[in-house]
């Protein structure tokens, strides 16, 4: 109704206002979710014998929709706080994923804070805040590989609330005594099955651990590859800085590399022909 670029400004709190309501109006009130009752579970607190209390209910839907959103947007501006103070520009560039609620309530708090910390705490906070953003994904992965091996708190969220899954079927018999001989039948019959699926999923869930050690080694390499890159780019930059005009004049601009306007340091072809440094164009690579 308001267009692309309203949609864009307000996309996640309308994500988080759609999901709040959904759980609200499903689990915080005592009903079942849709994928609950597609496959009859309901859910347990952690003796398997009550429903969760409203408290751990509220705490759930509060771990698993508002906190994620506020960590990934103060992380956001954080981040880009950091880097406007690093670079010594106050104008704060529009991005439409900061939000405008966002903009206006969290990024005046944390400007607050950047502007009183020192020039190496700011270096520091902004390792920081790249570390986190890289290990959030990581733990969630973890976490899915922990969830196959044993069976248990598929959301992160349920594991701290401490909500678990029943079988509905299973729930309602334990509710009825006269129906001793069925439930002793037919629980056997499910944790046959039980156990062959769950001999399935740990399966997956090594390798999903293994996968996650390959990523882990993959971006610590490419984190040292790219610090060294910095370091020799820094270095190529103080090296350009003392050549004489004369020779910059000679040097003509067909051997220049459009990046960072020097001469080419070690000439790097990209598939579609342009030549770069190598330098310039591995670290452009690493951060578009």
């Amino acid at each position: 109704l308001l267009g692309a670029k309203k949609w864009l400004e307000w996309r996640r709190e309308i994500e988080l206002l759609s999901d709040v309501a959904y759980f609200v109006l499903t689990t915080l009130s005592g009903y079942q979710t849709l994928g609950e009752e597609y496959v009859n579970i309901v859910q347990v607190d952690s003796t398997k014998k009550r429903v969760p209390s409203f408290l751990r209910r509220a705490a759930f839907i509060s771990l698993h929709t508002v906190v994620p959103y506020y960590l990934e947007k103060g992380l956001l501006h954080l981040e880009h706080e950091l880097q406007l103070e690093a670079d010594g520009a106050r104008t704060l560039q529009s991005n439409p994923a900061l939000g405008f609620s966002s903009r206006t309530l969290i990024r005046n708090w944390i400007q607050r804070q950047v502007r009183e910390l020192t020039e190496q705490q700011k270096k520091t906070a902004l390792q920081i805040v790249y570390v986190l953003k890289q290990f959030i994904p990581l733990l969630h992965r973890l976490h899915l590989a922990v969830f196959y091996i044993h069976g248990t708190f598929y959301h992160l969220s349920k594991r701290i609330a401490g909500i678990r899954y029943v079988s509905g079927s299973i729930y309602c018999l334990k509710m009825i005594s006269t129906a001793v001989f069925w439930l002793l039948l037919g629980c056997s019959m499910l944790q046959a099955e039980d156990q062959s699926i769950r001999s399935s999923y740990k399966f997956l869930g090594i390798i999903s651990l293994f996968h996650l050690l390959l990523t882990i080694s993959v971006q610590m390499y490419s984190f040292k590859q790219k610090q060294r890159a910095r370091q020799e780019w820094k270095l190529h930059r103080s090296l350009a800085l003392q050549k004489n005009m004369t020779k910059e004049k000679a040097t003509g601009r067909h051997s220049r590399c459009t990046l960072c306007l020097e001469e080419r340091r070690h000439t790097t072809a990209t598939p579609c022909g342009h030549l770069f440094c190598w330098e310039c164009i591995t670290e452009w690579c690493n951060t578009r």
